[in-house]
């Protein structure tokens, strides 16, 4: 009995372990991404004319988030999940030093092959909030993917900061952040060697596992098709604002440093909702948090479009950073229920490519349509977008109540 426990506490101690580590990861690894999202477009007006196409590289990042997700997804299938992510580094690496490499020589198209290749690296950050639930148990699922989320607390503090210290420290402006991104993706790289994860292919048994189904089967589902909708428009919103609101804010003659606090809010108000997502969750139910979520990315519009000053800005940015956090960690709780051991690289690669097809259109529309129409019909747009979300978990939510009513008017 005394070694029983102390194999089962050993074991907690393993898993908070190893979520601890996952999270570091993910708070390391996204503040690349934030220093991406803030550094890009500044950079590319500094020498490309056409500011229309000046969050192109971001679009790209997000194109190859879309490209990459089926491969790095079979790779970690194959491989296992800490070989995956490690990979994923790599290509981080090498997408910075490549972006880096744009800013300097003044070349638009390699900052853009340099955004393509750090797709994969954001494709493998992605997913550690599917490698998170393979590290709890079943019922602790919600929390784990808002743990690890919650990383990204750290991210918005250390990412907006080091834009901020590093974007005139070497010619070109943001030339020193590109650089920063590179040491950033090998602190992850050297991290991710301490986590132990559990086996992608489910172990041998003497009962019969379930034979996978086909895509079009998995993604049939209302719990699936619901939450693979919510997950697009909650990051289609999200990346469709954040990426034009730096070029919105200089161009209202606010300063480069105030648009770099915008986007720390932003961040804050994406991650630290997840130190509570989780029990939220539990507490009222997953399509309710995230009906919450889409009520909240509707005020983050309305926001906006009160006024130009910088605090609408901060108020806005703020309210979409917390909308997009609850309707995303709860579409990404209910997709976890939709697949079997068996299924799960391609179910989780689906979800993905289909989100960040989304989001690669999003972002490349953000810029066009902030140039050519300005701050508030973008905001007027996403209005729309919203609803969508809303009317997709409307009909889970009507799908669930008449399959709970069945049985009682039988």
């Amino acid at each position: 009995m005394e070694t029983s426990l102390k194999t089962k506490s050993s074991l907690n101690g393993a898993m908070k372990r190893n979520l601890f580590l996952l999270t570091v990861c993910q708070a390391i690894g996204q503040s690349a991404n934030t220093m991406m999202f803030t550094a890009t477009a500044l950079s590319v007006v500094t020498f490309f004319p056409n500011h229309s196409l000046a969050t192109l590289p971001v679009t790209m990042q997000h194109l190859g988030v879309m490209l990459w997700v089926f491969p790095a997804a079979l790779l970690m299938q194959r491989m296992g999940r800490r070989f995956g992510f490690r990979v994923g580094s790599l290509f981080g690496m090498a997408g910075a030093m490549t972006c880096g490499s744009g800013l300097y020589f003044a070349n638009f198209p390699l900052m853009c092959l340099g955004g393509l290749i750090l797709g994969y690296a954001v494709a493998s950050l992605q997913m550690y909030r599917f490698a998170a639930v393979e590290l709890v148990p079943a019922d602790f699922r919600a929390k784990a993917i808002s743990w690890v989320t919650a990383g990204g607390v750290v991210a918005g503090i250390i990412g907006p900061a080091v834009a901020d210290w590093s974007f005139d420290k070497l010619m070109p402006f943001y030339f020193a952040t590109y650089l920063s991104m590179i040491g950033v993706h090998v602190v992850v790289f050297t991290v991710m060697s301490f986590i132990e994860f559990p086996p992608m292919r489910a172990p041998a048994s003497s009962t019969p596992a379930e034979p996978p189904r086909g895509l079009w089967e998995i993604a049939s589902q209302p719990r699936y098709a619901a939450s693979v909708i919510a997950s697009m428009i909650a990051f289609g919103t999200m990346s469709f604002l954040m990426g034009a609101s730096p070029l919105a804010i200089v161009g209202c003659g606010l300063p480069h440093a105030e648009a770099h606090w915008v986007i720390f809010l932003h961040v804050m108000g994406m991650f630290l909702p997840s130190f509570f997502t989780g029990s939220l969750i539990t507490r009222i139910g997953v399509l309710n948090v995230m009906f919450l979520g889409a009520a909240i990315l509707l005020s983050g519009v309305a926001a906006a479009l009160l006024g130009l000053s910088e605090w609408n800005f901060r108020i806005a940015l703020t309210l979409n950073g917390v909308g997009w956090n609850f309707l995303y960690v709860g579409a990404t709780t209910l997709v976890t229920t939709c697949y079997r051991p068996s299924e799960r690289a391609k179910a989780q690669a689906m979800n993905d490519f289909l989100v960040f097809g989304t989001t690669a259109s999003a972002s490349f529309l953000a810029g066009f349509l902030q140039d050519r129409l300005g701050w508030f019909p973008l905001n007027q747009a996403s209005i729309g977008l919203i609803l969508v979300s809303v009317v997709a978990v409307a009909w889970l939510w009507v799908q669930q109540r008449q399959a709970a009513l069945a049985p009682k008017l039988a």
